[in-house]
């Protein structure tokens, strides 16, 4: 398997080669909104985010902030080693309804505590998601759920060939 080339940042980015193992977590500073259906099923400024080497960030929202209604229970869990037991929810705006397209850590382990109460959105499932007004574009794959923006380089893993990486 080759070994993937780090894209070098350039000013005001980041490369999520540099990101640690294990995953840290951090307060996110700018606005994130969440369209599905139409419609804003999310919109907050009390986001974190989860950084993990070769990962696109992973942005966790307050349950709080999401608007009534727009997560449905669904079947299924999985286990993360660092996180912990993840469940999933559909996710609902307007007439659309997005299946199995959140998750969250209701018992995380220590260290995740500040992601019991937040949920994290596939963007490739939403009619858009946003931070700081940037529409971000989804990491490959959807097996991480990783937000890309401007300011965040790779090589990403995610995409056919890379979970070897």
């Amino acid at each position: 398997m080759r070994r993937p080339q780090r894209i070098e940042p350039g000013p005001g980015q980041e490369s999520v080669w540099d990101y640690p193992r294990p995953p840290a977590v951090e307060p996110v500073r700018d606005r994130v909104v969440v369209r599905l259906g139409g419609v804003v099923v999310a919109d907050t400024t009390g986001a974190v985010r989860v950084l993990e080497t070769s990962h696109p960030p992973v942005y966790y929202l307050p349950i709080a902030d999401l608007a009534d209604g727009t997560l449905v229970p669904a079947d299924g869990s999985s286990m993360c080693e660092f996180k912990g037991r993840a469940r999933y929810f559909d996710v609902r705006g307007g007439d659309s309804v997005a299946p199995r397209a959140a998750w969250n850590y209701p018992t995380p382990e220590p260290g995740y505590e500040s992601l019991r109460d937040r949920v994290a959105i596939y963007p490739s499932m939403m009619d858009s998601c946003e931070v700081g007004g940037e529409v971000v574009q989804a990491q490959e794959g959807d097996f991480y759920g990783g937000w890309i923006t401007a300011d965040v380089v790779g090589p990403f893993k995610g995409g056919a060939g890379t979970f070897g990486w």
